[in-house]
């Protein structure tokens, strides 16, 4: 089987499997998983909350990683991949911020505190919203634009590994990572739900980051289609 082929199974593996990853995480999160004893069932949000954040880390690690191989190869391809994967870090950044607002509010008494870790998740989100739309403003095919916005898109990954050691660094309300070093604080029960709700959601920005791409070279193809009709009309005028 090759590369092909291989990319071709994204149409059938990757729907059914994300669809039936999300059913079993929302049954293990709303039936299998223990309630927690001091926030009750508020808590479930981290199930929804932590595998959004690290589904756009992977997304934005996705606009990252093609927009080197665009510098490097000044391909186009890579920069509407690039594009696609960042829409989908945008949407689940935002799905965050929100699931954190709501699960901060019965337990620190307000949705938005200005804390560290929130603040740069914050900024995260207003990094990559100000590249797709400067590069949204922009002809599709235009090289400098291109190239101006996968360096901006570079730089503003950076802020993901400042967003992961802000609890470390500054005093903070956020929680410590759950998962390093496999915390005991957390239960066995609670625990695998939640590895499984990562799997579920990173399944689900995969494929939502594939239709992104597809819609992303449609859009270029489209783009020279419209020039070549043009050059045909004005020699045939």
């Amino acid at each position: 089987m090759n590369l092909n082929n291989i990319y071709e199974l994204r149409w059938k593996v990757l729907p059914p499997l994300a669809g039936v990853a999300m059913i079993g995480m929302a049954a293990l999160a709303l039936v299998t998983a223990p309630t927690e004893v001091i926030e009750g069932d508020v808590q479930r949000l981290l199930y929804v909350h932590l595998p959004s954040a690290l589904a756009s880390y992977f997304a934005f690690s996705v606009t990252a990683v093609c927009s080197i191989l665009f510098l490097l190869k000044r391909d186009f391809k890579w920069d509407s991949a690039a594009q696609g994967a960042a829409v989908v870090g945008l949407i689940f950044t935002l799905l965050t911020l929100i699931t954190g607002s709501l699960w901060g509010k019965p337990i620190w008494g307000v949705y938005w505190q200005w804390d560290p870790r929130i603040t740069t998740t914050l900024i995260l989100f207003l990094i990559f919203s100000a590249y797709l739309i400067a590069r949204k403003s922009s002809s599709l095919d235009s090289d400098k634009s291109a190239r101006f916005c996968s360096i901006y898109a570079i730089i503003g990954f950076l802020d993901i590994p400042l967003i992961h050691m802000s609890v470390r660094w500054w005093r903070t309300l956020h929680p410590q990572p759950i998962i390093a070093k496999l915390n005991p604080a957390l239960p066995d029960e609670m625990l695998l739900v939640t590895l499984f709700s990562v799997l579920a959601v990173i399944l689900v920005a995969a494929w939502f980051i594939t239709l992104g791409v597809e819609t992303e070279l449609l859009s270029q193809r489209l783009l020279k289609l419209r020039a070549i009709a043009k050059i045909n009309i004005s020699e045939k005028s």
